[in-house]
């Protein structure tokens, strides 16, 4: 018998399965998709913290064979993920060298970010390590976004969500936090978004 939610199949997960996406997240992709219209057709898009591939899968099904998805990850995208329209570059995203590959396939249209830290069950140091990986996303759609690009990241509730709105402020026409209903109830994930890059 699983010991909790996070171990059997939800919804979400099984929908996931039947629309062929390595996992449930994207419906959260989704659901931010269509309420701030992130995506859009003939552009570039960076996936940071890619594996297993589902929002990967969802920006590419986006683009209908136009533009460009670039997605790291430490892990491998599942097998099936592939396309004539995706660099996937596997390494850390604190190494130069896989930052500067990113940069030269960019600029982007927009940046997404599903990436989380390895959690500990420490609530306080899973979310400082969350606000960590969104302060690195932060620096790389401010070094990688084009003016006017779009910017989702998730991150730990308690993270200190209104210091990185407030620097994203500085970056972005509109920012603000936003819950998809994909995600988990008992999960204190939440999603930040950034639109309109500013000059």
């Amino acid at each position: 018998m699983a010991a909790n939610s996070y171990e059997k199949p939800d919804y979400w997960s099984k929908k996931a399965f039947t629309e062929g996406y390595p996992a449930r997240s994207v419906y959260k992709l989704k659901e931010i998709d269509e309420k701030f219209g992130m995506l859009k057709k003939n552009t570039r898009i960076l996936d940071l913290g890619a594996a297993p591939g589902s929002w990967t899968v969802f920006a590419l099904r986006m683009l209908e064979g136009t533009g460009h998805v670039t997605a790291i990850d430490l892990s491998p995208l599942a097998k099936d993920v592939k396309s004539d329209n995706l660099t996937f570059i596997q390494g850390d995203l604190y190494d130069e060298r896989v930052r500067n590959h990113a940069l030269s396939l960019g600029p982007y249209n927009s940046l997404i970010c599903d990436a989380a830290p390895a959690t500990t069950g420490n609530r306080l140091i899973d979310t400082t390590r969350s606000t960590g990986l969104v302060e690195l996303a932060v620096f790389y759609a401010q070094e990688m976004l084009k003016s006017g690009g779009n910017f989702v990241v998730k991150v730990f509730q308690g993270g200190d969500q209104q210091n990185l709105l407030t620097q994203m402020r500085k970056i972005f026409k509109t920012a603000r936090g936003f819950k998809p209903e994909a995600c988990r109830s008992e999960s204190f994930e939440t999603y930040l978004i950034g639109l309109d890059k500013k000059e």
